[in-house]
């Protein structure tokens, strides 16, 4: 589940929106689920669609206002992998350590990516264009070693791939984007029928 952050009421306004603003959204998400069952975790996947992430600010307002201690809802954010306190850069790259992925060379790519990118596991890049992490087994182990890139499956990735797949993800017009990059992942996306958009536990 993720919350489509909309551009502020001014059109032309390329700011950022503010702490406030923000807080402002989480509280309309909150109001829907103040009351229901279980609605710690779906509040929190919604305010990380917010902020991009789950900063403390957000954390101390959710368990304020639904009630619940903080040790709760940090605990609930530190268990599921999903959620990062961290800011997360525009495109998500994650390389599968599965077994038949590390067995054929899985480490060797996730080197290439920390170099090619210039930080570490869990990592951010300057430029808030990329982060960096591991999954546990995207479900295409015969297509090993895979990572995915977003929601997109790229298979048999060779370290010498790796400067490849990250210009097709750097900064560029929309419209080029979206054209350039189906035609260069055609022969990524029969991995898309093993693995989908599936994401690791």
């Amino acid at each position: 589940m993720s919350e489509e952050v909309k551009p502020c009421a001014c059109c032309d306004c390329d700011e950022e929106p503010t702490e406030e603003e923000l807080l402002e959204r989480l509280d309309a998400v909150i109001a829907e689920y103040r009351g229901k069952p279980g609605a710690l975790i779906p509040v929190l996947q919604l305010a990380q669609g917010i902020f991009g992430y789950l900063p403390e600010v957000a954390l101390k307002h959710i368990a304020r206002e639904l009630r619940k201690p903080y040790s709760e809802v940090a605990g609930v954010v530190g268990f599921y992998s999903f959620f990062t306190t961290v800011p997360r850069g525009k495109h998500l790259i994650r390389i599968c350590m599965g077994t038949a992925c590390y067995v054929r060379g899985g480490v060797q790519v996730l080197d290439a990516f920390k170099k090619g990118l210039g930080i570490d596991i869990g990592g951010t890049t300057e430029d808030r264009q990329f982060s960096l992490e591991i999954g546990r087994c995207f479900g295409a182990c015969g297509l090993a070693p895979v990572i995915m890139v977003d929601d997109d499956v790229h298979h048999r990735v060779k370290p010498k791939r790796v400067g490849e797949i990250l210009a097709q993800y750097a900064e560029e017009p929309v419209l080029v984007e979206t054209s350039e990059r189906s035609e260069r992942r055609s022969a990524d996306q029969p991995a898309e029928q093993f693995a989908g958009s599936q994401r690791s536990a």
